[in-house]
């Protein structure tokens, strides 16, 4: 596949809550005596999923989509509609190979609260413990008359727990201009491209004084590896994907695989879909903690079904329950999390999943801290990658969903609003199965 994107075109993307809370009052039938998941075929409380999947094709909102939910009792709806290839004609399928971008840090955050809960790795401790490139981090300031960055010291350390919420003080380019110019300037390369230079990278604040979306995720990956003594795509085979049957999952993909790959689309400004082929860098330098995944649906439903059930699915544990409850508690105290003022519209618009709602952030998720819109409850996980790929998590209820497409630019109104749509008639099914 070729590779015909720019480099920024890669980036993005209580306690006892999970061990206890009730349903909700949802009635659940899971799965048929079959095995197979409910859908509009087996039960007609989905086939309002499946009409907004299948107008969403034929309008071109997308070339095509996959949605998959679930409960703690297993997968209650899967649909899969359009095309994967339109070269090849091969549909869209569960089995799809997608590029998860920033739906890939949900996993380095489960990795490193295996690390934590082994007492190998604490939330506060200073990450320079571990990695001493983080002993002295530095703030930009601004730039000077001939356009060179101004720096200084930052005047506290970045904790584990500032990378784990974003408020170390990195940042992404695709929403700061700052570190747009930053790059221009000292030819640092972007993080996408997976070369270790990009670790170079300054803060735009002091750790701890505000939340702002960046590469933080990719200094955990960091972490895990020095921690373990692992690459991450071992650590996370050996540790999450096996353990969790996700065969498909990995930054590395095979021949195989790559034939399942999703093709990528730019909407033009007319509304259309122009396909844009891209392979990610299969010989990276490391291995993007915040972006570099890839996966299919059945994979990663598979592992969002372990959050939703408290760390455990199929058989494997791979968390504590406190410990996924506290993944999804406010961890960054009086911040809120803010809208993302884009800085690059090529790649993404401005975004707020929750406009004119006060929302958190967890280890590693967006909370709601009131019920959303559509269905979920407050206090419920969510967040994306940047080729508009969804998914929430709802401690409450015990359910969970995501919507799979690959388009940019991200937050693009047509699939948010179509992911709206699917977790609205989701709940509404539940409630009528």
């Amino acid at each position: 596949m070729p590779l015909n994107l720019t480099r920024r075109a890669f980036l993005s993307a209580s306690a006892s809550t999970v061990a206890a809370a009730a349903l909700g009052g949802l009635s659940v039938r899971a799965l048929a005596a079959s095995g197979q998941p409910a859908s509009a075929a087996g039960n007609p409380a989905f086939a309002a999923i499946d009409n907004a999947l299948q107008r969403a094709v034929a309008n071109r909102t997308v070339a095509g989509v996959v949605a998959m939910g679930a409960t703690r009792e297993g997968v209650v709806y899967e649909g899969s509609f359009g095309s994967a290839n339109l070269d090849t004609g091969a549909p869209m399928s569960p089995d799809t190979v997608f590029w998860l971008l920033s739906m890939t840090k949900a996993v380095t955050a489960a990795a490193c609260m295996q690390l934590i809960e082994q007492g190998k790795l604490r939330l506060d401790q200073p990450a320079s413990d571990i990695l001493p490139e983080l002993k002295t981090p530095m703030v930009l300031e601004g730039f000077d008359a001939a356009g060179q960055p101004r720096l200084r010291p930052a005047k506290r350390a970045i904790t584990v727990r500032h990378l784990l919420t974003h408020t170390s003080g990195y940042t992404y380019p695709i929403w700061s201009d700052n570190i747009v110019r930053y790059e221009k300037a000292t030819g640092m390369p972007d993080i996408a491209l997976s070369k270790n230079a990009s670790f170079t990278a300054p803060l735009e604040f002091d750790p701890g004084e505000r939340w702002q979306y960046g590469i933080s995720m990719d200094w955990v990956g960091k972490l895990i590896e020095a921690v373990s003594d692992q690459s991450l795509e071992v650590y996370f085979r050996e540790n999450l994907f096996a353990p969790l049957g996700m065969r498909d999952s990995g930054f590395l993909i095979g021949s195989a695989q790559k034939r399942r790959v999703a093709t990528m689309y730019n909407r033009e400004a007319d509304g259309a879909l122009k396909p844009a082929p891209f392979e990610m860098n299969q010989r990276p330098e490391f291995f993007m903690g915040g972006g570099g995944l890839f996966s299919t649906p059945r994979d990663y439903l598979a592992f969002l079904q372990a959050l939703v059930r408290g760390g455990e699915y199929g058989g494997a544990r791979i968390l504590r329950p406190d410990t996924v409850a506290a993944m999804f508690q406010n961890q960054i105290g009086a911040l809120d999390v803010v809208e993302m003022k884009t800085a690059e519209p090529a790649y993404s618009r401005s975004f707020d999943q929750f406009p004119g709602m006060a929302h958190k952030w967890g280890l590693s998720f967006d909370l709601n801290t009131q019920p959303g819109p559509h269905g979920r409850s407050a206090g419920s996980a969510s967040w994306a990658g940047l080729l508009n790929c969804y998914f929430w998590i709802d401690p409450v209820r015990h359910v969970t969903g995501a919507l799979f497409t690959q388009i940019l630019p991200f937050y693009d109104p047509r699939v948010v609003e179509l992911y709206g749509q699917f977790e609205e008639r989701l709940y509404g099914g539940l409630a009528r199965a």
